[in-house]
């Protein structure tokens, strides 16, 4: 099997006609361009499924493009794994549409999971570092966002409901669903991303935790994230969101 029949990356958009462009070139500019490109369109629209079918004709690597009309990240990103695994996939990355992996960001996600099984040696999940979108942000936003980050993964590993006595087989790692890869062993093994809205990534995250041990972090596997919902919705109504009690008085998630 070819390694870009080995690998797939799976981009979930929605309503994304205006970002998801950068996302595409993000990578294209790939140094290992030796995977599948699956976009998922979560019921859009606007121009999304067009922008993405435009790029396939020009990519450096085979692009598939699919609709999911069931609303929600948790369906597009489940649909889209599930794709991938029955046309041969055996590494799932997954990034968002409105986020840029840097060029080392496929290299580093093949090096953490290839040979690994989630059952025996090496990494069945790895989670990748995130920051804020230099397009985006100046320094000091840059920074503010990185120290938010190191916050919430520091809440999320101090949270009682997190901790290993409830049969957690890993310790809490910060996760973000735009900056993660897994083999297509251990995701089919975990039941698969909870089909649902935002957000999914700690529901899938302890899913994983309950069945395996082997979940690594990759400094090297960068992806600039977008900060548009952190400005919409501020930082309470962010943390309001991510554990799941709803974003307060906005409305509609703006991503």
């Amino acid at each position: 099997m070819s390694d870009s029949a080995r690998m797939w990356v799976i981009v979930p958009a929605h309503q994304e006609e205006a970002r998801l462009g950068n996302t595409l070139r993000a990578l294209a500019a790939q140094h290992d361009k030796d995977f599948t490109l699956l976009v998922v369109d979560n019921g859009s629209t606007d121009a999304t499924p067009a922008v993405a079918r435009a790029f396939a004709t020009e990519a450096p690597f085979p692009v598939h493009v699919v609709g999911e009309p069931e609303k929600g990240v948790g369906c597009a990103v489940d649909t889209g794994f599930r794709y991938a695994i029955e046309r041969g996939a055996e590494i799932l990355a997954r990034t968002d549409a409105d986020c840029l992996p840097r060029p080392g960001w496929t290299a580093a996600a093949r090096a953490a999971l290839d040979g690994g099984s989630g059952s025996g040696s090496g990494a069945g999940m790895v989670c990748g570092h995130i920051t804020a979108r230099r397009d985006e942000n100046g320094p000091l936003a840059r920074a503010g966002f990185a120290l938010l980050v190191r916050l919430a993964a520091l809440f999320g590993r101090l949270r009682p409901a997190h901790a290993r006595r409830h049969g957690y087989l890993a310790p809490y790692r910060m996760h973000a669903g735009n900056n993660m890869a897994i083999t297509a062993r251990l995701y089919e093994a975990v039941g698969g991303m909870p089909r649902r809205p935002s957000p999914t990534d700690r529901l899938f995250l302890n899913r994983v935790r309950r069945h395996t041990p082997h979940i690594a972090r990759s400094r090297a596997m960068v992806v600039e994230n977008s900060t548009r919902r952190l400005r919409a919705y501020g930082i309470t109504g962010t943390a309001r969101w991510y554990l799941d009690r709803g974003p307060g008085r906005h409305g509609e998630d703006p991503r």
